[in-house]
């Protein structure tokens, strides 16, 4: 008896030492049954597609902060449409959060991915027609979200004087490969006009298993290496106070903040006005 009760003691021990089944477990309850209001949910996490969450309230935040009234978010790579769909619950969440419109625009080719390249766009792992969408399905279900479809190396040319977006806040990277992730990169490089001075961007296909073995040398990865090389003024860099938690989710690590240092608003203050720390006898 006194046995069987120490096996139970030390199993609850090793449950409450090791949070993450209950955390897990809660946060799942709590996304569910919509517990608490969406600011308090999302910030732990207990929102579907927590990292869509994350970027974008985060832009519509600093985005209220700055005094812009309206802001854009992206998706390339939108595939069967259920990331682009979750994306107009957390803009119409945040849009009555932070009273700012919300606009959401998704590229993709319609046809799935195109054939790799080469080396550098994961041949051993994608291939050619992977993701494929039902576009008339698909265009059914969205309220408000933009489908750009087409190969970016066409519809990023005229993306910016076609549809003349609100300032981009927000990017979620799901194009797989290294070349069309690279050309999507180099739409940071319009008019200042079109974003907001700090991107929450996300990656997708930068963690991955033993099969991707994602690395600096190929996919998202390497686009995301050269188009730091190649500009001085715009930066893509790693939020580390994420992967610094006491519990660190995965996504966290496929976060990265794209820098514009030249943009006309980058230093203007947006944190607290009274950070004096008082002297403490």
């Amino acid at each position: 008896m006194i046995k069987s009760i120490g096996k139970i003691l030390i199993k609850i021990n090793i449950l409450i030492s090791n949070p993450f089944p209950f955390r897990f477990i809660i946060k799942k309850f709590l996304q569910k049954f919509k517990i608490g209001n969406y600011e308090k949910r999302v910030k732990i996490g207990a929102v579907e597609r927590a990292h869509y969450g994350y970027c974008v309230y985060n832009a519509a935040k600093l985005a209220q902060k700055l005094g812009y009234k309206k802001i854009s978010v992206l998706e390339f790579g939108v595939a069967g449409g259920n990331g682009l769909k979750n994306l107009e619950y957390h803009a119409q969440q945040n849009s009555k959060l932070f009273k700012i419109d919300i606009d959401i625009y998704g590229f993709d080719t319609g046809r799935g991915l195109p054939e790799p390249l080469d080396y550098r766009d994961l041949p051993y792992h994608f291939k050619k027609s992977f993701f494929d969408m039902n576009i008339s399905k698909l265009q059914k279900y969205l309220k408000k979200a933009k489908l750009i479809l087409g190969d970016i190396k066409n519809t990023s040319k005229n993306f910016f004087e076609k549809y003349n977006p609100a300032p981009i806040g927000a990017i979620f990277y799901d194009f797989d490969f290294y070349s069309s992730t690279r050309i999507a990169l180099k739409m940071l490089e319009a008019n200042e006009k079109y974003y907001l001075p700090r991107i929450f961007c996300y990656f997708d296909d930068t963690l991955g298993t033993e099969i991707e073995l994602h690395n600096d040398y190929t996919g998202e990865r390497l686009a995301i290496n050269e188009f730091n090389q190649y500009h001085d003024n715009i930066k893509l860099g790693i939020p580390y106070y994420l992967i610094t938690k006491r519990i660190v989710e995965p996504w966290y690590h496929q976060i990265w903040i794209c820098h514009f240092f030249n943009h006309s608003r980058y230093n203007k203050f947006i944190s607290m006005e009274n950070q004096q720390l008082p002297y403490q006898q």
